[in-house]
């Protein structure tokens, strides 16, 4: 079953972009998912083609017009009636490793690009069913970027798209953990070597250096993702918390 995308976005000629070479590019020619770029544009109902307008209540930039923005999403749907739709937004939830492999799972997916100052937020109002999703505590100039890199992640996963299986399970984030250090030829370079255990050719010896690696550098990389990882942190229990309370008053 062919993995159909279908991106709203205000440039439609930003697609397939990097998404067109590598991996991606050739799952694309040969079927393994589909593309379809639609310009939110063609939604607008004047002259000028115009999606967005200035923000209630005053402030800097243009806000993107939930009327326009609503006909572009119901036209989406109608064409892939079983896709999730998300919508790119750094107000969204952030977007995990997790849900990108639910997406790879499914038929497809509909990503909407924000821009300007972003959705009025009516849209979501009249259209709950629509995802926001961040890419991370950053700003970019639109969700194009971040579209690209979601349907990347989600697009190396389908089958026969990696060369190995264990490509896609052998990575940062698929245990919880950050992947561990990897090396390659020369064995020695600028005085450094690679690690004795990794030449031993003892698979299990090498199997449990990576966890241990993995593990240090997620606990000092990501002491968040450490966190959640272990459930280290500390919840006492609630009478503990009734107690203290009591103490303080």
């Amino acid at each position: 079953m062919t993995f159909s995308a279908a991106v709203l976005t205000l440039y439609p000629e930003m697609f397939p972009g990097p998404l067109g070479m590598s991996l991606a590019g050739r799952a694309l020619t040969d079927g393994a998912w589909s593309l379809d770029a639609v310009h939110i544009r063609d939604f607008a109902t004047d002259r000028h083609r115009t999606v967005d307008d200035t923000p209630a209540g005053g402030g800097a930039g243009m806000v993107l017009r939930a009327d326009i923005v609503a006909r572009a999403v119901d036209h989406a749907t109608v064409l892939h009636p079983a896709n999730p739709v998300i919508a790119m937004t750094p107000r969204g939830a952030p977007l995990t490793q997790a849900r990108i492999r639910e997406l790879a799972s499914g038929p497809g997916v509909t990503i909407l690009c924000g821009r300007f100052e972003g959705f009025d937020e009516r849209l979501f109002e009249a259209r709950p069913a629509i995802e926001q999703v961040s890419l991370g505590d950053i700003v970019l100039s639109g969700g194009e970027p971040a579209a690209i890199a979601l349907l990347d992640a989600c697009i190396r996963l389908l089958p026969g798209v990696m060369g190995a299986p264990s490509s896609g399970t052998e990575e940062s984030f698929e245990d919880g953990l950050l992947e561990y250090p990897h090396y390659t030829r020369p064995q020695q370079w600028e005085g450094r070597t690679i690690p004795e255990v990794l030449r031993s050719g003892d698979h299990a010896k090498i199997a449990a250096w990576r966890k241990r690696q993995a593990e240090i550098d997620t606990r000092l990389r990501r002491p968040d993702l450490w966190e959640r990882h272990t459930g280290a942190r500390d919840q006492p229990a609630s009478g503990a918390r009734r107690e203290k309370k009591d103490q303080v008053e």
